[in-house]
């Protein structure tokens, strides 16, 4: 609340000076302001300090930054898990502004404080919510929503640190030089907004890719404790006791061991976690540019399983089950021309391969690396049956949305949408009613469309908006579902009772009848009955009235 005051009269000294006021203690009136006690002239002082804003807001910045992008990795849905952090993290930052007030007249001390703690949480947090995530599955016992909880008391420790830093900044460089209290803020904004500008580019084009999560996180929180301490200990060193310095130096050199041991052992910890996530059999773990790709087993006899971005995409005796549902359905009918959107792994590929009459098979996926493992990883091109080397099958590297931009119409007979389950964010836009209709256009009199809608049991109201998309693009659809053997098959990470299904959505311009090409190769999984009872049950989870995703409105 702010107080009323009068004007002060001609003369009389302004609000900042030794008389009381937002910048210090209030000083008997009439006494003198102590002057600056700095090792440094004024002017090389507020530079330092200002320096210091830079260096603090870039850090901030890629704390949050980290925050995001390991929620989005962990438990999908980067929409939600952005605006978990940030609504939380800026409503923080105001409860820290407030405490800080009663920390002014302890500013470097305070300060100091608050920068060693800062860079322990902020460079600590990506690796605990990974070791939550690795060893506990249920978030330490805590339930399906564990992570999220520890994401939130990260977020809010965090916010709390970084709003205290600007009252306790702004108390500092006033004490180098009195000045306008809106001179002040402007230069101390103006430094902490280009930092967030070089810390928020420096995370995605430096950090991210040469670093990683772990020590990209980590390394940020070092420098942001060096530098705390540094301009505290050197700037302000004579503000505080000898006591107080021993102790600031000592809290810095244990975060800087916590921070440095830490880093030594990522690569330890990240195995550890690997082995605690996928088993001990993984033989292949990579970031693309695109997602993080695993591949466990697939050798000497074991099965293959492939994880992508943490979800099990196929494996065991369930890796000819899902792609076979996919696809056989909409290979009955005319299929010389095929298009395939995803499927960067050829499984679907396979099952279009082993139809009589493919003429061409044109492949659209985003992961470039995906496909290179593909063609040339033994076990998933033992699994794919090398789908890559045959000369009917062309891929293209690109987004399956501008793709199907660029497709004349009645280009295929037989369109699959082999991507990503639907709940997740960033490929919301080719689970909408525009993409439909995209897809619409390019399929040929007769021709049909075939789209994996995730599952069903776990995620019924995403699946019945795909389906509700799909009509709303013209199509007429024939839902279906196939229940997994093997518990977990596609689970999301963070829950407790992954999904058992996968549900399918059939469509067509014309109201299309699901079944099994007689002429086709012979049934695995989905025999005509199967197929069938899949019909049934997806019947009983419908949910009506559901409206259609967009892209300016999506609804997963």
């Amino acid at each position: 609340m702010i107080e009323p005051h009068a004007p002060a009269p001609p003369g009389s000294p302004p609000p900042w000076s030794d008389s009381g006021g937002m910048a210090g203690p209030v000083e008997p009136v009439g006494r003198p302001a102590d002057p600056p006690r700095l090792p440094v002239r004024p002017g090389t002082g507020r530079f330092l300090v200002l320096a210091g804003v830079f260096v603090c807001a870039a850090c901030g910045l890629v704390y949050e930054l980290e925050l995001v992008a390991v929620a989005s990795y962990l438990m999908g849905d980067s929409v939600t898990q952005a605006s978990v952090v940030l609504s939380v993290m800026v409503f923080a930052m105001g409860l820290g502004s407030l405490a800080a007030k009663r920390l002014r007249g302890l500013a470097a001390a305070g300060f100091g404080a608050v920068e060693a703690l800062l860079a322990l949480v902020g460079g600590g947090s990506a690796m605990a919510l990974h070791a939550v995530f690795a060893w506990s599955g249920d978030g330490g016992g805590t339930g399906p929503d564990g992570p999220r909880g520890l994401l939130v008391a990260f977020s809010l420790a965090t916010g709390l640190l970084i709003g205290a830093e600007i009252p306790l900044l702004m108390e500092l460089i006033q004490r180098i030089r009195r000045q306008d209290p809106g001179g002040a803020v402007a230069d101390l904004f103006a430094a902490d907004y280009v930092g967030a500008l070089v810390g928020g580019l420096a995370f995605p084009f430096l950090l991210l890719p040469l670093l990683g999560q772990l020590t990209g996180a980590l390394l940020t929180g070092a420098v942001n404790a060096v530098v705390g301490c540094a301009l505290v200990c050197g700037l302000f060193r004579r503000d505080l006791t000898r006591r107080a310095r021993r102790l600031l130096l000592l809290a810095n050199v244990v975060v800087l061991a916590l921070l440095a041991t830490a880093a030594l052992l990522a690569d330890d910890f990240e195995r550890a976690a690997r082995h605690a996530v996928y088993g001990g059999d993984v033989r292949v773990a990579l970031r693309s540019g695109v997602q993080e790709i695993v591949l466990a087993g697939g050798t000497r006899g074991r099965p293959l399983d492939l994880y992508l971005d943490g979800r099990l995409r196929a494996g065991g005796p369930d890796g000819r089950r899902r792609p076979e549902a996919l696809v056989r359905p909409a290979m009955a009918g005319p299929h010389a021309r095929v298009l395939v959107l995803g499927g960067g792994d050829g499984l679907a590929v396979r099952e279009v391969l082993r139809h009589r009459g493919v003429e061409r098979i044109d492949v659209v996926e985003v992961d470039a690396e995906m496909i290179r493992l593909a063609r040339t990883d033994p076990g998933l091109s033992a699994l794919n049956r090398h789908a890559f080397g045959d000369r009917r099958v062309r891929v293209t590297i690109d987004d399956a949305f501008g793709r199907l931009r660029a497709t004349p119409p009645a280009a295929y007979d037989v369109i699959v949408c082999d991507l990503p389950d639907p709940g997740i964010t960033a490929g919301a836009k080719l689970y909408s009613q525009e993409f439909y209709g995209l897809a619409r256009r390019a399929l040929a009199p007769g021709g049909r469309l075939v789209v994996h809608a995730g599952p069903v049991a776990a995620g019924p109201r995403a699946f019945w908006t795909v389906e509700a998309s799909v009509r709303a693009a013209g199509l007429r659809t024939a839902p279906y579902v196939l229940g997994a053997r093997r518990a977990g098959h596609g689970a999301e990470p963070g829950r407790s009772r992954p999904p058992g299904d996968w549900g399918f959505v059939l469509a067509s311009r014309t109201r299309p009848r699901p079944r099994i090409d007689p002429d086709g190769p012979r049934p695995g999984a989905l025999t005509p009955a199967a197929l069938r009872a899949g019909i049934r049950q997806v019947r009983a989870t419908r949910i009506g009235g559901l409206p259609a995703s967009t892209l300016l409105h999506p609804r997963y």
